[in-house]
C-alpha cells in the first residue's frame, strides 16, 4: 500500500508541473510533507525527489547547483513531515510544515539564485534584491503548499474516516499503524 501511495504522489506531482499553473504554485512540497507524514522515512524523501526528477527530465534541467537546491529543499520538507508524525496532536505539526516548508524553500533557493545564477551582483544589495524579487513567487509558493496539503491531509483523513467507519478495505493492517 506504501509503495502505491508513493507512487500516486510522484504520478500527481509530475503531472501537475506539466499542466498550466503559477509559477511555484505545485504539489511538490506539499507531497513531500505528506509523504514524510504516512510513508517509511526512505520512501518519504524519494517521492518528492523522484516527482521532480522525472519532471525535469521533460521540462529540462538547469544549474546543478540550483537543482541541488530546490531538491534539498523538498527533502526537507519531508523530513519536517517525518517529524510531524511523532506528534500527538498532528494538524498544529503538519500546518507548521507546511509553512516552514514554504520558507525554508524560499530562503535556499533564492540564495541559491543569488550564489550561482549570474542574474545578481554578488553582494549584499545583490542579495536583497534576490530575495525582494522572489517576494511574489513566495506568496505563490505558500498558497500552493497550503492547498495541496489541506488537499493531501483532507482526502487521506476523509479515505481514513470511510476505512474505520465503513470498512471498504480488507487491509486492516494499515489501521492499526500509529502513523494513522
Amino acid at each position: 500500500m506504501e509503495l502505491v501511495i508513493g507512487t500516486a504522489l510522484v504520478i500527481f506531482g509530475v503531472s501537475l508541473r506539466f499542466l498550466p499553473h503559477s509559477p511555484n504554485f505545485t504539489p511538490i512540497a506539499a507531497a513531500a510533507l505528506f509523504a514524510g507524514v504516512v510513508l517509511p522515512k526512505r520512501l518519504a524523501i524519494t517521492v518528492p525527489l523522484l516527482a521532480m526528477f522525472v519532471s525535469d527530465l521533460a521540462i529540462g534541467f538547469y544549474d546543478w547547483r540550483i537543482m541541488a537546491a530546490v531538491y534539498f529543499s523538498f527533502a526537507l520538507t519531508a523530513v519536517f513531515g517525518i517529524l510531524a508524525r511523532r506528534e500527538k496532536n498532528r494538524a498544529p505539526a503538519i500546518l507548521g510544515g507546511a509553512l516552514a516548508g514554504s520558507v525554508v524553500f524560499f530562503v535556499i533557493t533564492n540564495f541559491a539564485v543569488w550564489l550561482w545564477s549570474g542574474i545578481y551582483e554578488k553582494n549584499f544589495n545583490g542579495l536583497i534584491a534576490a530575495y525582494a524579487l522572489a517576494i511574489p513567487f513566495f506568496r505563490n509558493t505558500l498558497f500552493g503548499d497550503l492547498f495541496y496539503s489541506a488537499v493531501f491531509f483532507g482526502l487521506w483523513s476523509a479515505a481514513v474516516f470511510a476505512v474505520r467507519n465503513w470498512g471498504w478495505f480488507r487491509d486492516r493492517q494499515m489501521l492499526r499503524d500509529p502513523r494513522f
